[in-house]
């Protein structure tokens, strides 16, 4: 069970997000785990998200340390990477938010106790949603993984949710060795990758910790349905999820001294196989492990080597 002692770093990332942003900062104040401070980034924002933040600390500041900071304008992934990163954040249990989320009251206590209480090692939770509508009416939910989570699959598929993560003490120190690499495409995505990829222990827990907001301005929304499948397949044709496989695998080979060495040598073997399309590069992507959740999803990434997209 988690202690009042355990104190935790809410990393929240914002970018015009007056429209839901109060609601999230509620369930913050919510929490029945009450140890907590917030540390925000903003990325620029031009509506009303600032007096938003502003106003919370000036109501609640003396109840929870309340840090806001300017975000280097280059968007979520820089955001969150640069405000983990930032010399003045504090060590310690950190979970990721997003702005237009609500949080479960359980959210801090439900994580802590999962991951336990030991602070020498780098432990990454990640739990479920419910998918809601703009109004937090239900439409919906994540899926559990269907195997757990492990480097071979962090390569090419991302599921630990950003918006539902919490870093233990050595996870965080862990993600600031690493650094904020350019060119990331998303940052939990990455987190998975380096937690995993030096023998961290990644946790996906199954209940629901938050209610997840879909609206037209998420930057990537739930992977829901057959309009989210097509999505996904274009794409592949376009070079899109390859671009972003590769630009994963570039940063973290150039930081591959911090890698176990497992991780190194499933790394080494991909690059090598890249030039090569057709049957071999399937052999050797099968050979690695490197696979989706989904037996479908991982038919669709093999036929992508195939034809030379990944």
């Amino acid at each position: 069970m988690p202690t009042a002692t355990q104190h935790v770093t809410i990393a929240l990332c914002t970018y015009n997000g007056a429209p839901y942003l109060t609601e999230q900062l509620t369930s913050y104040l919510d929490q029945t785990h009450e140890n907590w401070s917030l540390w925000v980034s903003d990325d620029g924002s031009t509506d009303g998200t600032w007096d938003i933040l502003r106003a919370f600390r000036r109501q609640h500041g003396q109840t929870h340390d309340v840090r806001l900071i300017k975000g280097p304008g280059k968007g979520a992934c820089q955001n969150f990477l640069s405000l983990l990163c930032h010399p003045e954040f504090p060590h310690g249990y950190v979970a990721l938010s997003d702005q237009d989320d609500v949080w479960f009251r359980d959210k801090h206590s439900r994580a802590l106790g999962v991951i336990g209480d030991d602070r020498q090692k780098a432990v990454l939770y990640g739990a479920q949603s419910i998918h809601t509508g703009p109004d937090l009416h239900p439409i919906g939910r994540s899926r559990v993984p269907v195997t757990d989570p492990h480097f071979c699959n962090a390569i090419v598929q991302n599921i630990v949710s950003g918006h539902s993560a919490v870093l233990s003490p050595e996870a965080l120190r862990t993600v600031r060795n690493f650094g904020a690499p350019a060119d990331v495409p998303f940052h939990d995505w990455w987190i998975y990758q380096v937690i995993s990829g030096t023998g961290g222990r990644v946790l996906i827990d199954d209940r629901a910790v938050l209610n997840y907001r879909q609206h037209a301005a998420n930057v990537i929304g739930a992977p829901r349905g057959i309009r989210a499948a097509l999505k996904r397949l274009n794409g592949l044709r376009k070079c899109a999820y390859q671009t972003w496989v590769r630009q994963n695998a570039k940063a973290l080979w150039n930081r591959r001294g911090l890698l176990d060495p497992s991780a190194r040598r499933i790394l080494q073997l991909y690059f090598e196989a890249q030039p090569r399309p057709g049957l071999n590069r399937v052999r050797v992507l099968r050979a690695l492990g490197i696979k989706r959740q989904a037996r479908f999803g991982t038919v669709t990434l093999y036929m992508a080597g195939f034809m030379g997209w990944l």
